[in-house]
């Protein structure tokens, strides 16, 4: 049996939603879809759960606007004695979605559709990235644009305190922005444990390998890779080896000027809430090196091609038109799909594609974070540029360190 409830959201005819005052009612739920395989039970409810929460959001007209009650608004389902395609789901578990108008209306702005993004999330098992530091699950989606990352229970409160002025960011810039895209929050309740999971669209290229990857605040205090990180086939160097790299952006002044216009923006709205210890991403695909190596990767993989031949071709999914895509040449993009991507300008020293977002965008700068100041200005002296400063203050260092890893 399935029990279901909702707040501040409407379903579809096939469950019955309880009001917030009454008893809850019980109904079955009727899987009109085959539940996708996944070897993580966790998984495959979180595949199962945003099935079936599109198809209920698919029967809910799209609001004129959204209100204050949208933003603190969920619907759960809890599901018991689960007999249908019991080899794949457990028998009980349940499945809660945060805000599902607010992330709808955010796909809308960011272009993604809605359809897109159930297909591109259930047609096959997301993947397991090789980012995943043991901290929780970092996925990405079988093709590979959207991320899904493993959140904590503050993180998602943390979410819920910026989401209404996130929203008015994205509404006020166009959807044209650097910040992380959030498309979806949601918790996977099985065996009584609580998984949290945030989708993000994926900064890096669905297509285009990275080879060289940065994580740059700004600061040099702390700020240099460990030798336990060098050894990764793919590390993530930071702003000392950046400097000791001599790396520097090489992209057209245009560009540049959009890319830095952006920044001031989004630095500006991080200000205003308070936030500051985020950081720029940044990934290079180097296409001489591409070419060399055949490193363009295939679209397909087993699981995507056993998926095609169970659900046909069909040119639905984020990258589900990637077959549009395939004649593209050696480091070139979809700008609809790599929406954080630049090409390096002519004359540059080499041939090479730019991937910049910004990254850990919920650390406000709290007690926690005043006392974290305090002990690092005592150990590395008060002119030392330590990541942990005040937002205004981090934010102007961070505008003046952006604008010159351009050549």
């Amino acid at each position: 049996m399935a029990s279901v409830s909702s707040s501040g959201a409407s379903a579809s005819p096939m469950v019955v939603l309880a009001p917030k005052t009454k008893t809850k009612k019980k109904h079955f739920v009727q899987q009109k879809v085959k539940v996708f395989r996944a070897s993580d039970p966790v998984l495959s409810i979180f595949m199962w759960g945003v099935n079936h929460s599109i198809n209920d959001l698919n029967q809910v007209p799209v609001p004129v606007m959204l209100l204050p009650d949208d933003f603190k608004a969920n619907t759960k389902i809890k599901v018991n004695n689960h007999l249908f395609n019991r080899e794949n789901l457990p028998g009980h578990f349940k499945f809660k979605e945060y805000c599902p108008q607010v992330f709808r209306n955010l796909r809308e702005r960011f272009s993604v559709e809605d359809l897109d993004y159930q297909v591109t999330l259930t047609r096959s098992a997301p993947i397991r990235s090789t980012d995943d530091q043991g901290e929780g699950l970092m996925l990405t989606s079988y093709d590979r644009t959207l991320v899904i990352k493993q959140i904590s229970s503050e993180e998602v409160a943390d979410v819920h305190n910026i989401l209404s002025e996130y929203h008015q960011h994205i509404v006020k810039c166009h959807g044209s922005t650097l910040l992380p895209q959030f498309l979806g929050m949601y918790r996977v309740s099985v065996d009584n444990e609580e998984t949290y999971l945030l989708v993000m669209r994926n900064m890096f290229s669905h297509r285009l390998l990275v080879h060289r990857k940065y994580d740059l605040k700004g600061s040099l205090v702390d700020r240099e890779a460990s030798d336990k990180e060098r050894v990764k086939e793919l590390p993530t160097f930071k702003d000392v080896d950046f400097r000791n790299n001599m790396q520097k952006v090489y992209v057209t002044e245009e560009d540049k000027e959009k890319f830095v216009e952006k920044v001031n923006r989004d630095v500006e709205f991080l200000v205003k809430l308070k936030i500051m210890d985020y950081s720029l991403l940044l990934g290079i695909h180097d296409v001489g090196r591409a070419e060399r190596e055949e490193d363009v990767e295939e679209v397909f993989n087993e699981e995507e091609q056993e998926a095609e031949n169970v659900y046909g071709t069909s040119p639905e999914g984020i990258a589900g038109y990637l077959s549009a895509c395939r004649p593209l040449g050696p480091g070139e993009f979809h700008p609809y799909v790599d929406v954080y991507a630049i090409r390096s300008c002519t004359g540059a020293p080499q041939r090479e594609v730019y991937f910049m977002g910004l990254i850990d965008i919920l650390t406000q700068y709290d007690t926690k974070k005043k006392a974290a100041h305090a002990a690092k200005t005592v150990k590395h002296g008060a002119g030392a540029e330590i990541s942990t400063v005040h937002p205004e203050q981090y934010a102007k260092r961070f505008r003046d360190f952006v604008s010159n890893i351009f050549a």
